[in-house]
């Protein structure tokens, strides 16, 4: 969603609202598939009147979140869920303790850190995920759930020319990095991907590609 469905402030444009709104009044089903926590796509719809009930997305409706790591179905049932390394995990809140560089850890409908910094201030404020919470160690981190995704924040400098080739080499086989923003590092699953995600869902929903109309510049979402 971020640079495509919303723009620069993180909203959805007016012409997007429109295109969607459109979309819906035509009987068309629009489902998201995102790097996004599904409560983040809430709090962003509901600004515009389309979350809830009757609305593009809402808890009940299916959809693909966290770059394909957790996928709902029919009522918005879960039907997907895939998990971060734990060792990668730990060694990742180890590094963000050393350097100082802010982590945010992604489960499910929560996001946990281990401390206060404006950059992860700003994944609540800007990107509209939900507010950090602070864990008192790594262990209690890692521990607390199973963890879909990773996020590191620094200037964009900062990832280029340290965390990228750093966690690149570091995460070997056991994970993957993704850059979607300049100054926001992700380190996923292996084979991590939103396609599969949708593809998943399609199964699921016993509905063929052929079925399917998805655009990443108007509307970045599948919809059948």
């Amino acid at each position: 969603m971020d640079g495509t469905l919303l723009n620069s402030k993180s909203q959805l444009s007016s012409t997007n609202v429109k295109a969607l709104k459109e979309a819906s009044s035509r009987g068309v089903k629009v489902v998201i598939a995102t790097g996004k926590a599904r409560p983040a796509v809430m709090r962003i719809f509901k600004e515009v009147d389309l979350a809830g009930k009757d609305g593009i997305v809402s808890e009940f409706s299916p959809g693909v979140f966290l770059q394909g790591l957790l996928v709902y179905g029919r009522q918005g049932r879960e039907i997907f869920r895939r998990n971060l390394d734990a060792n990668v995990c730990r060694e990742a809140c180890l590094y963000s303790l050393e350097t100082e560089v802010p982590l945010i850890a992604f489960t499910e409908d929560r996001c946990l850190t281990l401390f206060d910094h404006p950059l992860v201030d700003s994944m609540h404020t800007v990107y509209h995920e939900q507010k950090a919470e602070i864990m008192p160690s790594v262990e209690h981190l890692v521990a607390a759930a199973g963890i879909q995704k990773l996020v590191f924040m620094d200037t964009p400098e900062g990832v280029t020319t340290a965390l990228r080739p750093y966690w690149s080499e570091a995460t070997g086989d056991s994970a993957r990095v993704v850059q979607t923003v300049p100054d926001m590092l992700e380190i996923v699953p292996p084979g991590t991907s939103k396609g599969s995600g949708v593809n998943m869902l399609l199964g699921h929903l016993g509905i063929t590609p052929k079925e399917v109309w998805a655009s990443r510049v108007i509307l970045p979402c599948c919809c059948f």
